[in-house]
């Protein structure tokens, strides 16, 4: 045997420090969702973060609120960070499932896991008949085609029919139809527990479809869209099936949020809502599943705690040239994201790539032991690559 020659071939390494790699991450994953399962047993105070105790009706609402947001990011990002597609319609399918579920039970009479499963199917054919009609264009062209959409469908819930809708007040859920396990302060941890399933629902789709065949084709199209042509595929069914996806993943975070606020709300259904989605994505990586999760969590948690903090009265005591862009949440939520975007070009998913990046010595630094060894290592992995083989 050559001396120059690997006791273990380069592939059957990779092999291995790639599954070892998997088994770490779904190790996490799994700690991640034993925690935050755990979450409405805990009496733990964050003073500063949370007002009550982590198990307080409170802090479990607000949390269940960011975990609906981080899968509807999740959903978001399966168009824009892996199929290259921005859409701004995507909050008329959560408007679908908040108001379809809301109609039926309300007006209709129906039990609200009928109502839920009618405003899913609606959802369904809503993403398969937009998608059909949208796709035919591509970039802002299609962008346009989904914001008129969505402005339809806004207009329609604010202006269309007031006694079915509320119009701008929204429309209160019956209830009487919600089941006494999901209705009442004394239940709040039932709905954070439907919320963090939803979120886990929306994560193992994603995470199913973008390592799937069709998704490293969602990925192609993305990069190159004329190249999946030249190979004899139609990059139309790719993109129209990762837009339904992701128009009945929203569908049914639309239906959790109408159970978390109890009622149906025109806010969902205006291109801002989008927008928030659009902001979710690019805060926390586009095309990286648990960097948009936590951007979904932070954009969340900070637009409900700014919005306590524009009306506080520490605020209002200040000077009026303060007073006034800081009475405005939107204001201090887009000088959040422009401070992100320019420390953390490729959103919050890159922060432990920089953290460990700025852990290795500079050059002409004094290199210390455990620098030498990791240098080593990745020296001897290289030479073990380009080692002949015979």
């Amino acid at each position: 045997m050559s001396p120059n020659r690997p006791l273990i071939p380069a592939r059957a390494t990779s092999a291995i420090a790639s599954s070892g790699g998997t088994a770490r991450r779904a190790a996490l994953v799994v700690l991640a969702l034993v925690l935050l399962y755990a979450i409405p047993y805990s009496t733990v105070q964050l003073p500063g973060v949370f007002d009550g105790p982590l198990d307080s009706p409170g802090t479990l609402q607000l949390l269940a609120v960011c975990l609906v947001f981080a899968g509807l990011a999740l959903s978001y990002d399966l168009l824009f960070g892996h199929t290259g597609i921005m859409s701004f319609g995507h909050g008329l399918f959560v408007t679908g499932g908040m108001y379809v579920t809301t109609i039926l039970v309300d007006h209709a009479g129906y039990s609200l896991l009928i109502s839920a499963l009618a405003g899913l199917g609606v959802g369904l054919v809503a993403a398969v008949v937009l998608g059909a009609v949208a796709l035919r264009v591509d970039g802002i062209g299609f962008a346009m085609v989904t914001l008129a959409f969505g402005q339809a469908v806004s207009l329609l819930v604010v202006s269309g029919s007031p006694a079915l809708t509320g119009g701008e007040q929204g429309q209160t859920l019956n209830a009487a139809a919600v089941p006494a396990a999901l209705s009442g302060i004394r239940n709040t941890a039932n709905l954070y527990w439907l919320a963090l399933a939803y979120l886990a629902l929306c994560a193992a789709v994603v995470w199913w479809l973008t390592t799937s065949i069709p998704g490293r084709m969602m990925r192609a199209v993305k990069e190159n869209q004329q190249r999946v042509e030249v190979l004899g595929l139609n990059p139309y069914l790719f993109k129209l099936l990762a837009f339904v996806i992701a128009g009945v993943l929203a569908t049914g975070g639309g239906v959790i949020y109408l159970l978390l606020l109890g009622g149906a709300t025109p806010t969902v259904s205006g291109s801002d809502f989008t927008l928030g989605l659009l902001v979710m994505v690019v805060l926390g990586g586009a095309g990286r599943r648990w960097g948009v999760v936590a951007g979904g969590v932070l954009y969340a948690y900070a637009d409900q705690s700014l919005t306590r903090l524009s009306g506080s009265s520490s605020v209002a005591s200040l000077p009026g040239l303060l007073r006034g862009p800081l009475q405005q949440p939107l204001f201090l939520l887009g000088v959040s994201f422009v401070a992100v975007v320019f420390f953390l070009p490729g959103g919050l998913a890159t922060l432990p790539a920089r953290l460990r990046a700025s852990t290795m010595p500079m050059r002409g630094m004094p290199i210390t032991r455990r620098h030498r060894a990791k240098r080593d290592a990745v020296n001897a992995k290289s030479r073990e690559e380009v080692a002949p083989r015979g």
